[in-house]
């Protein structure tokens, strides 16, 4: 029964396309003149000239010109370029900015939809936020043909589980949730009851589960499951000069939504550059000009962002919190990478927040990134910096599986932070080779490379692990700048100094790390390592040197 249901829920998602209706937007071909008009309702109506529909499809591109784009950075271009969009979403056509043109988008509630392969090229974009009357409403979406759809008969699953009884029309990402059980949480100031368990995994048409990003959790129970078709072909975005102007709201969590949406598996992101201006003494925060939501296969290349600026607000617990908001966003995700992308301010500037975020994703990746901030909020597994430099906010992450760090600079307060708000949790390895760790980008300060907190008393949802085995090969500790009762550096901070001996009883167990690999690790202030300033909690820890 599922095999026949799917494939003719399959069926009718494709056809979504054939009315020519894009986040309402009416497209028709029966008039003389190519006009594009808005109606009392909001709908955007295109009329396209039979002769321009030729042309068009015989140039095989668009540019947003044709549909009354006027790219004088003053003139609202957005239906324009939300016109141009859906057309060339219904032919299969490319889009083209044109060429020394800056379009101004302002505060009205329109979102271009991209199914096409796009070149901002050297255009500029001004996305005005001052006024908005949707603050949640993307600039741009990139979405996909096929629609995704419910699963019936999948009842139950188990960590690292090979295959799902199903069968697909092609190969999926498929979100698995259980409202009966409450994952991540939260503790501290920004404290909240956590969220229903959720796991994203892809698996082919036979359903086969691809092991390179697992089953994480066992399901008991399942709530809901929503199977994603993947696109086979790659969708490219390049260039592209954009620049917000920032909102002026209330400093409050209410995040703003002005970006670029992605929500298509195998897109590239190339080339492209986002400044940010007039941030003022108050600002609502926001979740992401580039937000990757619910897709694989995604790379963002060769870009340029940029941090924003940190604004205060009251937390859940009723006390005064620094509010993040970020450039990147990447949420129910699998196989992300940035490459070769940088920002546009000082990475050691804490008066911005880190660039980056990310919750219940698999597989991300830093390659050649100048960023102030990795960040994994609800978990990652496996994540990858390479060739890399990171700044004040260094690497914070939970999850499981593999974390690698290689070849980068480090200039965080640790090395690698495991977030106490979460549990402190990594269950599985952290690799370390061929580092250097400047702490406090050079403050006078103690030196720890791995940093977190656990008291055993709050219960996160799950069982908190320490990295089963940590491996640190060539890495060189630059704590030349220490504070003068500076004893010497540690693996391991103060997890928790209430534990100095048996009466300290954890309500829920930390699970200890097993082994530590030490591999020509040297100091600037030529100390050695110590396992922690708490030697009771970790003396069971065996330590391997070369």
């Amino acid at each position: 029964m599922m095999k026949y249901s799917v494939l003719t829920i399959f069926f009718f998602s494709c056809l979504f396309l054939a009315h020519g209706q894009f986040e309402n937007v009416i497209i028709t071909s029966k008039k003389k003149k190519t006009l594009v008009r808005t109606d009392n309702n909001g709908q955007l109506h295109i009329n396209v000239s039979p002769k321009n529909v030729l042309k068009f499809k015989a140039i095989g591109w668009v540019r947003y010109s044709d549909f009354g784009a006027t790219g004088d950075g003053k003139t609202n271009d957005m239906d324009a370029i939300a016109a141009t969009h859906a057309f060339a979403n219904l032919h299969g056509l490319k889009v083209k900015a044109d060429q020394g043109f800056t379009y101004y988008i302002g505060g009205q509630e329109r979102t271009a939809v991209i199914q096409t392969d796009t070149d901002f090229g050297s255009a500029a974009f001004i996305i005005d936020d001052t006024e908005v009357q949707n603050h949640k409403a993307s600039v741009f979406k990139v979405i996909s043909n096929l629609q995704p759809f419910k699963l019936d008969g999948l009842t139950s699953l188990k960590r690292n589980q090979q295959k799902i009884d199903v069968l697909l029309p092609q190969s999926c990402l498929i979100t698995v949730t259980n409202s009966n059980v409450r994952h991540y949480i939260r503790f501290g100031l920004n404290q909240d009851n956590g969220s229903q368990q959720t796991d994203i995994f892809v698996v082919d048409k036979n359903g086969h589960v691809d092991l390179d990003a697992p089953i994480i959790w066992d399901f008991e129970q399942i709530s809901n499951v929503t199977a994603i078709p993947l696109d086979t072909t790659t969708l490219n975005i390049t260039g592209g000069r954009f620049t917000t102007i920032a909102n002026k709201a209330e400093s409050k969590y209410n995040y703003y939504s002005r970006n670029i949406w992605i929500n298509r598996s195998n897109v590239v992101v190339d080339g492209l550059e986002h400044h940010i201006i007039g941030e003022g003494e108050q600002g609502a925060p926001y979740g992401g000009f580039i937000n990757i939501r619910d897709c694989a296969y995604v790379t963002v290349k060769n870009s340029l962002f940029t941090g924003r600026k940190t604004y205060r607000t009251i937390g859940s617990a009723g006390k005064p919190v620094s509010m993040g908001s970020y450039d990147l966003l990447v949420n129910r995700s699998l196989n992300v990478s940035f490459e070769n992308c940088s920002q546009t301010n000082d990475i050691n500037d804490n008066t911005f927040w880190g660039i980056m975020s990310s919750n219940y994703s698999k597989n991300l990746v830093y390659d050649h990134c100048t960023f102030s901030r990795f960040d994994a909020h609800k978990g990652v597994a496996n994540a990858t910096i390479l060739n890399s430099t990171l700044g004040h906010m260094g690497i914070n992450a939970i999850g499981s599986g593999l974390l690698t760090v290689e070849n980068s600079t480090i200039r965080g307060k640790t090395l690698i932070n495991l977030r106490e708000d979460y549990g402190s949790t990594w269950q599985g390895e952290i690799v370390i080779r061929n580092c250097v760790f400047v702490p406090e980008g050079g403050k006078p300060t103690e030196a720890n490379i791995i940093g977190g907190s656990y008291s055993g008393q709050h219960n996160f949802g799950y069982t908190c692990y320490m990295p089963e085995r940590i491996t640190i090969e060539n890495l060189r500790i630059d704590d030349s700048n220490h504070p003068e009762d500076y004893e010497r550096p540690a693996i391991f901070k103060n997890f928790n100094e209430e534990m100095t001996d048996d009466t300290y009883q954890e309500k829920f167990p930390y699970i200890r790390t097993n082994e530590i690999i030490l591999k020509n690790v040297t100091t600037a202030s030529g100390k050695d390592l110590l396992i922690s300033r708490n030697p009771f909690m970790f003396q069971d820890v065996k330590v391997h040197t070369d």
